[in-house]
């Protein structure tokens, strides 16, 4: 089908015009319109991740790709999020008034795209039917800025430079375009204050990234006002939810899923492939996880289109809605519901020398009755199904040193790039990560959804940072990553409780589990100074030697929680 696309222009409300490429098929039928509203010029049209706009005008569609305010052609300032609602309304209005159209709108795009759809949604325009929100954050601070009050520094600072150097470009500022694509390439870590490096403040005065690091309080109105979790509490539509297992922001794709479902009067479709926020394929990392794995949301979106704007019978609603990866398996698994899953423990046991030898540090597993939700860890191992004498459970205490000059790199997982599952055998013979490893598995082990992590742990310094990864070995002792958490710690706690990233994977028979702990995952957060400042009003120089104590015995056990199937 023979495509045309013409470049056409708006105003919004007060009067910036907003520019936007048209997508149209040679018909004379009208069409329903596909938007995306994206802020990188919008030509790429996330065809990162997505097929060209002109394959999806091919299935019976005008596709209308805009830049928003302040970015490619567009009028006006950019600021990050910050016009989206107002914006967005204004643009869901003109697109449903094109010629040619039936006035009926659905939205796709992944990450910032992602947003503006949900952005759009706030005032709950007519015409807008249906949206396809892919990695996004529903809870801005705590799915996008931060992990459990640790700046997320690697993918922030990235992504304020790659913001920084399109500005510099639509100025035609040369110089600053080509010292902010250096920087891009090589990011600033090592500044007066890492955390804010002095290009950023040079170059870019007016960029979101100044104020994600200096509104470090959840609650602060900053957050309170951006934050979809408070904005969309009335948006009731049909939604098709994309995330991937290596994603940043994959518990903000979860978290609005379950916030939909449970309120939701539309259908709600989730899909979890085995992903990092890009590319989206079979290959990621150091795993090929198979044929399967090949990108299938272009098609999945045009049912969903079809269905809902088009009232087509594609059959997605006798489809299961829940359809996640299970990495391992390489196959795609549907549930109507997330499954039933039972809690598997395994605690903490170790001769002290954790950080020295890998056959130091273990995990036991208990029997599966011990995993009973309805009894505290304390009273299970109270009960007649274990004796708990300090020979069955033997009293350990492992000392982890982190040293600022040479922390604990980050490889692979959700928060770094790139993103995945790597071979880390060779990170975990550093002496500043402790490593406990269970015995191999006598059956094979599926496990969905959360991974928590308990551990005692006190340091010498105000506060900390503890990073957990969880990885399998196999018998021919390689160590691949499957999942992580990070989690700064300001204030005292007994225990320590660090959520991984959700997955689904299964480990065979004959491969261990390992839990590798460290005090810092550089750059994907920045190095604590264990001075308790924040991380903009920390200098290089005043970064400390941490040490940490992680104990586990009857009365404080360290324990790895799995929720298996």
């Amino acid at each position: 089908m023979k495509i045309k696309q013409e470049t056409v222009s708006m105003y919004t409300r007060d009067g910036v015009r907003l520019d936007a490429d048209i997508y149209r098929p040679d018909t004379k039928e009208d069409l329903p319109i596909l938007l995306m509203r994206q802020p990188y010029g919008r030509k790429i049209a996330s065809t990162v991740v997505y097929a060209h706009p002109s394959w999806y005008a091919a299935q019976g569609y005008l596709v209308v790709i805009q830049d928003v305010r302040g970015r490619g052609t567009s009028e006006g300032e950019f600021d990050l999020l910050t016009h989206e609602i107002a914006d967005g309304l204004d643009t869901i209005n003109w697109v449903s008034q094109l010629p040619g159209s039936t006035g009926e709108i659905g939205m796709y795009g992944f990450s910032y795209q992602g947003m503006t759809q949900l952005y759009a949604a706030v005032e709950r325009p007519q015409a807008l039917k249906v949206i396809c929100p892919a990695m996004v954050a529903y809870d801005l601070y705590h799915d996008w800025a931060y992990e459990n009050g640790a700046f997320c520094l690697q993918a922030n600072l990235g992504w304020a430079i790659q913001l920084a150097a399109e500005t510099a470009r639509l100025k035609g500022d040369e110089t600053a375009y080509y010292r902010l694509y250096q920087a891009s390439h090589s990011l600033p870590l090592s500044d007066r204050i890492p955390a804010s490096p002095d290009i950023l403040n040079e170059l870019a005065p007016d960029s979101f990234y100044h104020l994600w690091l200096k509104y470090y309080d959840p609650n602060h109105q900053y957050w309170q006002k951006r934050s979809l979790k408070n904005l969309i509490q009335d948006v009731d539509l049909p939604m098709l939810h994309i995330g991937g297992w290596f994603d940043p922001y994959l518990r903000g794709t979860l978290n609005l899923y379950q916030a939909m479902t449970d309120r939701s009067r539309f259908p709600q479709h989730l899909i979890v492939g085995p992903w990092a926020h890009l590319p989206w394929g079979r290959k990621l990392g150091s795993i090929d996880y198979g044929s399967e794995a090949q990108n299938p949301i272009d098609e999945a979106q045009i049912r969903w289109f079809d269905y809902f704007l088009k009232r087509k019978d594609t059959g997605i609603l006798d489809e299961s809605p829940i359809c996640l990866f299970e990495m391992g398996s390489n196959q795609w698994c549907e549930w109507k519901e997330f499954p039933s899953q039972k809690q598997k423990i395994y605690y903490f046991v170790s001769d002290g020398l954790a950080s020295m030898r890998e056959d130091s540090g273990m995990l036991w597993e208990y029997e599966e009755e011990i995993a009973s939700d309805s009894l505290s860890t304390q009273e299970l191992l109270a009960t007649d199904l274990l004796e708990t004498t300090e020979d069955h459970f033997p009293s350990s205490t492992d000392i982890l040193v982190h040293d600022p000059w040479r922390p604990v790199p980050a490889l692979g997982g959700h928060a770094t790039f790139p993103g995945g599952s790597f071979e880390r055998s060779s990170l975990d013979c550093r002496s500043d990560i402790l490593t406990y490893t269970s015995a191999p598995l006598e059956q094979e082990l599926h496990l969905v959804g959360t991974v928590i992590i308990e551990v005692y742990c006190t340091a010498d310094t105000p506060s900390f940072d503890l990073c957990a990864v969880l990885s399998q070995v196999t018998p021919d002792s390689k160590v691949f990553n499957l999942t992580q958490g990070y989690i700064r710690v300001d204030t005292p706690q007994t225990p320590i409780t660090i959520p991984l990233q959700p997955t689904c994977i299964l480990i065979p028979l004959g491969n261990s589990l390992r839990v590798s702990l460290s005090a810092a995952c550089f750059p994907a957060y920045p190095v604590n100074p264990g001075t308790g400042s924040l991380s903009d009003q920390t200098r290089l120089i005043e970064a400390q030697i941490i040490t940490l104590k992680i104990s586990s015995s009857l009365d404080f056990p360290s324990q790895l929680k799995l929720s298996v199937l």
